[in-house]
């Protein structure tokens, strides 16, 4: 697990987007943790099974095991713990003990399923973007729902017309054909997680 800033006060811990994603979004992510450093707030990015450095084959990954291994990293972490979630990363922190869930452009399992379908199509092939996922873990994601329950506050990005709390400047950065960053996202991203923060606490 990387951390990130102080180790005392408030701490979030994010969760990537799921699979190809994750690997197009993480740099960004980390920047917005070591923005959030630069404002006093500790950050914490755990690797999942079956992801990052993790050594357990993607083919043998499950959403259950992820939620049990994010909500563990969660209660490793002093002081209150708020979840920030990208895409479908929103259905990882659903046992996890926190004090707030801040999300961008979040995803129902089912439509991340029918992403990964689509994805699937396009290969041609068997696989997801080159990952091998097992029929537990798209049946566990099919069925799967964020979590609606405490603190919650929600951004999309500007244009999206659903329902959100913040609208932000930025490109979908998930969407790229290659891993990428935009620092104004990023930025609009910590600044407006340290505030919600801090209304929160207050």
């Amino acid at each position: 697990m990387l951390r990130f800033g102080p180790d005392h006060g408030p701490t979030v811990i994010a969760a990537l987007p799921l699979f190809e994603e994750a690997n197009r979004t993480r740099a960004a992510v980390v920047d917005v943790l070591r923005r959030l450093a630069a404002r006093g707030i500790g950050g914490a990015l755990p690797d999942l099974p079956g992801t990052g450095e993790s050594l357990v084959p993607t083919a043998q990954a499950s959403l259950s095991d992820w939620r049990a291994a994010f909500a563990a990293a969660v209660g490793s972490l002093a002081g209150p713990v708020f979840a920030m979630t990208w895409r479908g990363g929103v259905l990882i922190d659903g046992e996890a003990a926190l004090a707030g869930r801040w999300r961008l452009a979040p995803l129902t399992g089912a439509a991340q399923y029918r992403e990964l379908e689509r994805i699937r199509q396009l290969g041609g092939g068997t696989d997801y973007a080159g990952n091998r996922l097992s029929p537990a873990l798209l049946n566990e994601l099919d069925a799967a729902e964020p979590l609606e329950a405490g603190a919650l506050r929600v951004a999309r990005l500007d244009g999206d017309p659903r329902d959100a709390a913040i609208r932000l400047p930025g490109r979908p950065l998930w969407r790229a054909s290659e891993p990428g960053v935009d620092p104004a996202l990023q930025e609009a991203v910590a600044e407006d997680l340290a505030s919600w923060i801090a209304t929160c606490a207050g």
